[in-house]
């Protein structure tokens, strides 16, 4: 069972619980428009292809922008990026709801507005991510905070697409951006009500590229760090970009509609709100090596599985446990680097943290909607499942080796001091089979 007052215990920092509560309305609107983009486009071209260009034009500017972002990150206030970001988010979100709702929208419409989300995004998620230490009390939480945002996106994940398959259904996908759009004010007025001390900005006489280049050799000169990001750029080049795919095996392999599909992506939303729940329950990051290896290995067996199957309950549960997979992976590669890296050079790590995760993804896009089209969806899947596992197994063989790396720094963090107390206080209670 879930100790609830530890699986919440970032909720206890005042910044942090007011993140949270706006983050996770703002996030079932982006799920929606989300959703309502890849039927929408489906809709317009009945286009494999297609769906993967415009996944492609929303993803492509955090390859080449977020690294750069990173440094700028490291340099202004967090605070004040994120509240101009969400901002921009909100206009590009009612720039679609208006296109949409009066009739006129084309496919080019959506893939600029998709591009200039990228954009956005670029400097909108190395600062989330960098900012989530400002928002928490006690260090300590940070782990927790990491699997609380994880459950958040996840619980988002879960009721976005279903409302959205019902709104498209009912009303149209215009509705469903506009929805969007409203939904940043709760995460806009959340920044806003946060009391925060005054961030000096980081004096620094070096040039932008100078410090890109220093964080870039940091990451390389961390054999964990680096590791850690090219598992995750494996698996979101490769495995990830199955979400793109989801219209046709609603509408072609499954014979369904929005509503199928609504079901599709709820239920990798259920999967991967079951991962992160279980993540914000573990009182440390100790052990949190093998589960990379073991939960991308769970992600990529479940796409293999997936590509084969033609009913829409079997999916449904290969959908929950790729989303288990998927999510636990991703949250434990954040929570150890969060743990471990230099935090004059967080904002950079971080961005290249989204290079990895988010950058990646286009690419992977562009290469499924490729290969749907010439030898499809379904072989596809299972194909991105097959190097997924690849993955996995690379990782375990090198996991004793990072250990090395990764225990001096947790002594000097005195997290193993507090395991090993941990342990002793524990081993002089009786066990719940002895009560």
């Amino acid at each position: 069972m879930v100790n609830v007052s530890v699986a919440l215990r970032a909720l206890n920092s005042r910044n942090y619980r007011l993140f949270f509560s706006g983050q996770s309305v703002s996030l079932i609107g982006t799920w929606m428009t989300r959703v309502a983009t890849s039927w929408l486009v489906y809709r317009l071209t009945h286009s494999a292809f297609l769906l993967g260009v415009a996944s492609f034009a929303g993803q492509i500017p955090l390859f080449f922008l977020a690294p750069l972002a990173g440094v700028w990150v490291d340099r202004w206030d967090r605070h004040r990026t994120l509240v101009v970001t969400q901002a921009l988010s909100m206009l590009q979100s009612v720039a679609l709801a208006a296109l949409a709702l009066t009739g006129v929208i084309q496919v080019w419409h959506v893939i600029a507005l998709m591009l200039l989300q990228g954009v956005i995004n670029a400097f909108d998620m190395p600062a989330r991510q960098a900012f989530v230490i400002q928002m928490v009390d006690n260090r300590a939480d940070l782990p927790n905070a990491i699997a609380l945002n994880s459950s958040m996106v996840n619980g988002a994940r879960l009721i976005g697409p279903a409302v959205a398959g019902v709104v498209i259904a009912a009303v149209g996908e215009g509705f469903c951006f506009l929805i969007d759009g409203i939904s940043y004010l709760a995460v806009i007025a959340s920044l806003a009500a946060m009391h925060l001390p005054a961030a000096a900005a980081r004096q620094t006489g070096k040039r932008v590229l100078e410090e890109l280049a220093e964080g870039w050799r940091y990451v390389l000169q961390s054999a964990p760090i680096r590791t850690i990001l090219l598992l995750l750029a494996a698996v979101s080049l490769m495995g990830m970009p199955f979400t793109v795919l989801m219209p046709i095996f609603a509408g072609k392999i499954l014979h369904g509609g929005p509503h199928t599909l609504g079901i599709l992506m709820a239920s990798i939303g259920v999967g991967a709100l079951v991962g992160a729940v279980a993540l914000a329950g573990r009182r440390t990051v100790l052990g949190l090596g093998k589960v990379i290896p073991i939960s991308a290995g769970i992600f990529g067996a479940a796409l293999v599985a997936f590509g084969f199957s033609r009913m829409l309950w079997v999916s449904v549960a290969l959908l929950g446990a790729a989303g288990f997979g998927m999510m636990r992976n991703m949250a434990a590669c954040n929570t150890i680097l969060q743990t471990i890296l230099d935090e004059a050079k967080r904002g950079r790590v971080m961005a290249f943290y989204t290079m990895a995760l988010a950058g990646m993804y286009p690419f992977g896009s562009l290469l499924a909607g490729a290969a749907a089209a010439k030898i499809g969806a379904p072989l596809t899947v299972s194909l991105s499942g097959v190097c997924c596992l690849i993955g996995a197994g690379l990782f375990a063989r090198d996991l004793p080796r990072l250990r090395t790396f990764i225990r001096p720094i947790y002594e000097q963090l005195g997290i193993l001091p507090e395991i090993a107390s941990g342990l002793e206080a524990a081993s002089a209670m009786p066990s719940a089979s002895e009560g």
